[in-house]
């Protein structure tokens, strides 16, 4: 019923310094992180969007502050779209967790997946994607089915809910690639959501402008103010134009 831009926070001091940054209070975007966010502003200039949703961690607020004050538009947190709690993990190198036989869960089988002292993958992609469904239902109550909005979170939680959009199971998530301020986007139905774009670093986005509303006149040639007809839950049989 809306289309979801999904979009990862930018590149922050721990994504260079191999380190899990989990929930670290303090982590902030690095200069590239602020330029990629800065390029967010321009690069959904031509998009109409409705709201903008974020984990409450700091790099992901301020991924989305340009575009917010851009668009006169106040973040909604979102505390379900925050970064998993890797527990005892959180702050260790990349490099030395690689060695614990967890990591090997992690990457094999995933949804078996419990991090000491903190949450199971299993747990976070069913928190992540309640809170996705929750605001898709809210922003399309509010703005309309064909609404396109916006949520930055975290590499892993963006990876959860775009597999659960794909119907693969969580085992498969990390065959998925969110780089750094990527954008992958969903678009919800009644019956099912369709992928757009997965990991998507810099191409155009006008083919997601929602069509305008068909002009339904009444007796005197005004809009009868009939709602904007939902999107369809059908798949184009033999490909889409891409328009």
């Amino acid at each position: 019923m809306t289309t979801l831009i999904l979009l990862r926070h930018g590149r922050s001091t721990s994504n260079t310094a191999g380190v899990l940054a989990g929930r670290t209070p303090g982590v902030e975007l690095d200069d590239k992180g602020r330029e990629q966010a800065s390029a967010v502003v321009e690069r959904l200039a031509p998009l109409p969007l409705a709201e903008i949703v974020t984990s409450p961690m700091l790099r992901c607020r301020q991924t989305v502050t340009p575009l917010a004050e851009a668009r006169g538009l106040a973040p909604v947190v979102e505390e379900d779209l925050s970064e998993v709690d890797y527990g005892d993990w959180t702050g260790g190198k990349l490099s030395e967790l690689a060695k614990e036989d967890l990591w090997k869960v992690v990457q094999a089988h995933p949804s078996a997946a419990v991090f000491p002292g903190g949450e199971g993958l299993a747990g976070m992609q069913a928190r992540a994607v309640a809170a996705v469904r929750h605001h898709e239902r809210r922003i399309a109550a509010a703005h309309g089915p064909n609404a396109i909005w916006v949520a930055c979170s975290h590499g892993d939680v963006i990876k959860a809910v775009l597999a659960d959009a794909l119907a693969s199971h969580l085992d498969n998530f990390q065959r998925i690639v969110v780089d750094t301020c990527s954008m992958s986007v969903v678009t919800y139905t009644k019956t099912r959501p369709f992928v757009a774009r997965v990991n998507d670093v810099g191409g155009d986005v006008t083919s997601l402008v929602p069509p305008p509303p068909e002009k339904k006149e009444g007796a005197e040639g005004q809009d009868d103010g009939a709602p904007e007809p939902e999107p369809s839950s059908d798949a184009v049989v033999g490909g889409s134009t891409g328009a």
